[in-house]
């Protein structure tokens, strides 16, 4: 039974009316911005909030300028692996790793219970990609993803909402002039959005123009309903370096920029999804079109991925372009796993594949100034300053990690890691500025009498 969103205002209803929810002030103290610079870029359409009206447990999400870059980890079962068991697991453990959201791309077993099961579990926003569950329901009824009804398509797109999906990633841009441009150009990897690509055939076979584009005033009013946000989908972004920054993909990215002004008009909060595979020389190009194109919408990157000969560690090269794209303006970084190109993740594959992304969205924090970001690194550096390793533990971004490191090389000492020992830089230069006496370090040297001399 489909559960009506409650009637009221919408968050953006209410800001323009002077009221400030309190999902708002939370997301001001959580982000340490002022809010009411907050409010401004929520009405301008630079902040996205991300939390359903139907998953009130959710804690609320801010992604856009000036706040701290966002972390996505996807999760989802297969065709061959549908265990609800372990994608429950990968959730907590995204969480545990503190993910900001989780995207549930779930293609395998019953997907409504699923989705249900991992929205009612989840203390984070969840998105979903409606798309998928749409075509294949129609595969199952009649033997083909093409034979998708247009009417199918939004009854999906409200069942997630409905079941309190806090953002929904719908491909709109996939039109008959980005196919012309795709066709026209040619590609090594043509489209490797799943969505995109469902969303390409249902088109080409039926010979008819994007239904989410065609009648996006549809897709609004749900939005509106259910206080969703649109993550408006990249579904030609490039799946190689050599495919990237195309008219394919630049030709989607006009029209998003079009739907993102269309959003707002209608008092939906929207971000843009982008890219992919790019060489690294044309990342902080990509993002200033978005934000330009895009007048200033919240970019969510999938990466993006800067080589593509690395299958076992697309984790690290999409690190690398997530720092770059976030401290040239990307927003939200969608994680990569080691898995990826190579089969669906694992529960240590979420793990790791978080950490990295944070990793990489600190470093561009820390490099644009994001108010608390440099202070973490700086209490961090305090502490091994004094050799205090629990402090060291617990401020890292990776406690568990860091504790197993630690241990499993300790040696029985905890006046030095093993890595110096004696020699433990840190410790010597303590005693020699520490003391207005002459001391024996730890070489036998007295370094303040050999200084002096």
């Amino acid at each position: 039974m489909r559960i009506k969103a409650e009637a009221s205002d919408s968050l953006m209803e209410e800001l323009k009316s002077g009221v400030i929810p309190e999902t708002v002030r939370e997301v001001s103290k959580d982000e340490q911005v002022n809010l009411d610079l907050l409010v401004q870029r929520i009405l301008s359409g630079r902040v996205v909030i991300l939390r359903s009206r139907n998953h009130v447990h959710a804690k609320p999400i801010g992604v856009g300028e000036g706040l701290r870059t966002k972390v996505n980890a996807n999760i989802g079962t297969s065709v061959d692996y549908q265990s609800l068991d372990e994608e429950l697991e990968k959730l907590r453990v995204a969480i545990e790793a503190s993910a900001d959201t989780a995207m549930d791309l779930s293609t395998g077993g019953d997907l409504d219970r699923i989705r249900r099961a991992i929205i009612s579990n989840s203390p984070i926003p969840v998105g979903t990609v409606p798309i998928y569950q749409a075509a294949i329901e129609a595969k199952d009824k009649y033997g083909s993803l093409v034979e998708m009804t247009v009417g199918h398509i939004f009854e999906v797109i409200e069942k997630h909402a409905a079941d309190g999906v806090d953002f929904i990633t719908v491909h709109c841009g996939v039109t008959r002039r980005a196919l012309d441009a795709l066709m026209e150009q040619k590609r090594i990897a043509d489209i490797v959005s799943r969505g995109g690509a469902f969303m390409a055939g249902w088109m080409l076979h039926n010979k008819a123009e994007n239904p989410l584009y065609e009648e996006f005033d549809r897709l609004l009013k749900i939005a509106q309903n259910y206080e969703v946000a649109l993550s408006l989908g990249d579904g030609m972004r490039p799946g190689c370096i050599a495919d990237a920054s195309d008219r394919a993909q630049f030709t989607e990215l006009i029209t998003l920029g079009e739907l993102v002004r269309r959003a707002r008009q209608a008092g939906v909060q929207a971000m843009v999804e982008g890219p992919g595979h790019l060489p690294f020389d044309q990342i902080k190009a990509n993002v200033e079109m978005e934000k330009t194109i895009c007048e200033g919408a919240p970019f969510y990157v999938l990466g993006p991925v800067v080589i593509d000969v690395a299958p076992g560690y697309d984790h690290i090269t999409s690190a690398i372009g997530g720092t770059m794209a976030a401290f040239a303006g990307a927003d939200f970084l969608c994680y990569v796993t080691p898995r990826e190109h190579l089969g669906l993740p694992t529960v240590e594959d979420v793990r790791e594949g978080v950490i990295v992304c944070r990793i990489a969205a600190h470093a561009a924090d820390v490099a644009g100034g994001i108010p608390g970001a440099r202070e973490w690194d700086s209490r961090m550096a305090e502490a091994r300053k004094r050799l205090d390793w629990k402090s060291q533990i617990r401020l890292s971004l990776d406690p568990k990690k860091t504790r197993s490191a630690y241990e499993e090389r300790r040696a029985g000492r905890d006046d030095a890691c093993t890595m110096c020992g004696k020699f433990c830089a840190m410790k010597l230069v303590s005693e020699l500025l520490g003391s207005d006496k002459l001391v024996k370090c730890q070489t036998g040297l007295c370094l303040q009498q050999k200084m002096a001399n």
